[in-house]
């Protein structure tokens, strides 16, 4: 990662400031997106999608009511009630209304690099209630110059890709690629002073660095 440590070191030099994520995603109801009919069939075209670890509950012929996102043009689906969220980047239908659809609404910050940001952001809902507004968009994220963002994204896409291609194989493989994606991710995204030789200040958070997981 010395690309990152030097693009860190010469663009971060005093730490990086922290934002609310509300400031840079916009939200879509998905009240016009809902399914009509659960009667899924694997030959149709259509997901339907649910924010929740099912994600792809099944597949319908529905024709109006889709949701257009794209490579190009992706969106973060996320639960209001568990705050469990997805990349999505394929057109789909939802299951119920209790999710948003998050988009960006500026780009001083890249999309890619919201979604791994908010993939350290450890809240565990308490109570049964919607999220988004009252708390979760108020939550802050580090955000360094796009250059940084780029490389960060670079190397965790990376991790992704990877893990992925390992999910058909043996299972005690992937987990071990599982703990070191989510240990790079946690160091890139917290800026480390102490991973990257520079002192902080206070907008910058400090956690204690640990040894990676060895697969």
């Amino acid at each position: 990662m010395s690309k990152l440590r030097d693009l860190v070191l010469r663009l971060c030099p005093n730490g990086v400031p922290y934002r609310e994520l509300g400031e840079f995603l916009t939200y879509e109801q998905p009240t016009k997106y809902i399914v009509k009919s659960t009667e899924y069939d694997d030959s149709y075209k259509v997901p339907v999608l649910t924010a929740g670890q099912s994600f792809v509950l099944g597949y319908t012929n529905e024709k109006d009511g889709i949701f257009k996102a794209s490579i190009d043009n992706p969106v973060i689906i996320f639960d209001d009630f568990t705050t469990s969220f997805h990349w999505v980047d394929f057109d789909f239908k939802v299951k119920s209304s209790a999710m948003k659809m998050l988009r960006p609404k500026t780009t001083e910050i890249l999309f890619r690099y919201i979604y791994y940001a908010m993939t350290c952001i450890g809240f565990v809902p308490s109570e049964h209630s919607r999220h988004w507004i009252s708390q979760y968009s108020k939550f802050t994220i580090p955000v360094p110059p796009i250059e940084v963002q780029e490389e960060i994204v670079r190397i965790l896409d990376k991790f992704s890709s990877y893990a992925a291609e390992l999910q058909a194989e043996l299972q005690a493989e992937l987990q071990a690629r599982k703990e070191q994606y989510e240990y790079y991710r946690n160091l890139l995204l917290t800026f480390n002073p102490s991973a990257y030789g520079y002192e902080t200040d206070e907008n910058q958070e400090i956690k204690d660095q640990i040894t990676p997981p060895v697969g």
